[in-house]
């Protein structure tokens, strides 16, 4: 997968090239046109849309009253069980609203306990504290679900979550309309550098690594995140994580999950070392999606390549030099820049030249197929940069709340996305930032839902 440090890698070796939004006009290099030019929201909103709005493109009222319902219902089964709990009272659809913003505020001020707001410590903040009191918050999180109990035909581990991940990529399919450039990758969802910088080593050795890995089809001329496939690490049988382990088919499997909407469509589809294979590639372009991917003898299945092309020559070639071997519209190709990068495409026709710009030794030349990888890379890696700071910070140790914690997070940056290309954001141009701290304002009640004010 094209994690941040194969991205970064590419950052370096590649150096700049054109943009995504340049190079989709000559991408059609084998008369490829999608099957829908037009790229975007698909719903217009009003310039004085608020963050809320946004937000509820993607998790809206009735999402938000089933959570009341089923934090309800787990509550009162929980206290038949384990005995009653006098300090509770059923939550409200406003109390829920004010539970999420509350969590969300981690992903702005970056605190590891969403309980700082009533510390009175440096994470502080007297205007949220006064909304609700921590008891009633701490009484909210205790109980809180999206979905209370095991059906007798449930054997997915994350059944807890799974409906709210199947409502949230509807949403995301609904609402926007994505590039034909498009990107498979493992967005940056680690911890927070600043407290990794600051902990001791036995908080680092008290925290539990996840128990998930979190893959995404991100569109790469705008960010948004298309599609999210969330795999458990401990899941049996067959096509369990633990079975596929360090195994090609696992990577492959992710990839299909992920492009099972994508067929017909012609979309070019960018991969890193783990993803890209011939075989892949070869059952894509079947379906009518194209791919480009970086190849790597050690991660990838170089199953059907040509050795010739996957050994090292003993005397390196000048920088910008390449070799290409064809198998109908497949193209392998071997470029050399201060090492040998190989790529596997048939999205790119080998004749269409570009180049890669360093700042110090000007332009290399090399195939355009080079060019538009490096291109859309670098372009996730900068999203990376932009947007993975603002993941929520709260770290439950329930493995269904860390994948709802983590998508809440991903509709936010996505809820961003699209107010920027809004009427909206002409009217108050909000930060990302400023763009939470509005929405955690509002589900609490402390804003004018206007963005004019």
């Amino acid at each position: 997968m094209p994690d941040s440090r194969t991205g970064a890698l590419m950052q370096s070796v590649l150096g700049n090239s054109a943009g995504p939004e340049q190079l989709l006009s000559i991408a059609l290099g084998r008369d490829m046109q999608p099957s829908n030019s037009f790229t975007g929201p698909t719903r217009k909103m009003p310039p004085s849309a608020s963050a809320v709005d946004f937000f509820q493109l993607f998790v809206p009222d009735n999402v938000l009253k089933n959570m009341v319902v089923q934090t309800n219902m787990y509550a009162k089964k929980f206290q038949e069980r384990f005995g009653s709990d006098g300090a509770w009272v059923e939550v409200t659809l406003t109390e829920m609203k004010a539970f999420l913003g509350y969590m969300i505020s981690t992903s702005i001020s970056h605190c590891e306990s969403v309980l700082s707001i009533w510390s009175g410590g440096f994470y502080s903040n007297r205007s949220l504290a006064l909304v609700m009191s921590q008891a009633r918050f701490e009484k909210i999180l205790k109980y809180f679900h999206v979905v209370a109990f095991r059906s007798s035909q449930t054997t997915h581990g994350l059944y807890k979550v799974q409906p709210f991940l199947d409502s949230l990529q509807n949403s995301f399919d609904s609402a926007f309309r994505p590039s034909q450039t498009q990107v498979l990758h493992e967005p940056l969802i680690d911890e927070d550098p600043v407290f990794i910088a600051t902990c001791t080593e036995r908080e680092l050795r008290k925290r539990k690594k996840r128990k998930f890995s979190l893959w995404v089809r991100q569109c790469s001329s705008t960010g948004f995140i298309i599609q999210i496939y969330v795999h458990l690490k401990e899941g049996g049988g067959p096509d369990g994580l633990d079975a596929l382990k360090n195994k090609p088919q696992l990577h492959s499997m992710v990839a299909r999950s992920l492009c099972r909407n994508a067929a017909g469509k012609n979309y070019i589809i960018f991969t890193g070392p783990s993803i890209t294979s011939l075989t892949l590639f070869e059952e894509f372009e079947k379906q009518g999606i194209y791919c480009c991917g970086l190849l790597s003898v050690r991660k990838s299945d170089c199953t059907g390549l040509p050795l010739s092309m996957l050994t090292n020559p003993a005397t390196p070639p000048a920088r910008g030099q390449y070799q290409i071997k064809m198998k109908g519209n497949m193209s392998l190709i071997c470029w050399y820049n201060k090492g040998h990068f190989r790529f596997l495409t048939n999205a790119y026709s080998p004749v269409q030249q570009g180049v890669i710009i360093k700042r110090k030794s000007g332009e290399i030349p090399c195939p355009l197929a080079v060019e538009a990888f490096a291109a859309h890379l670098s372009y996730i890696c900068r999203y990376d940069d932009k947007y993975s700071k603002y993941f929520i910070s709260h770290k439950p140790n329930k493995t269904w709340q860390q994948v709802f914690w983590f998508a809440i997070s991903i509709a936010i940056n996505n809820a961003y996305i699209l107010y920027k290309m809004s009427d909206a954001y002409h009217v108050k141009r909000y930060s990302r930032a400023q763009f939470g701290e509005r929405l955690v304002r509002e589900l609490l009640g402390l804003e004018d839902a206007s963005p004019t004010h």
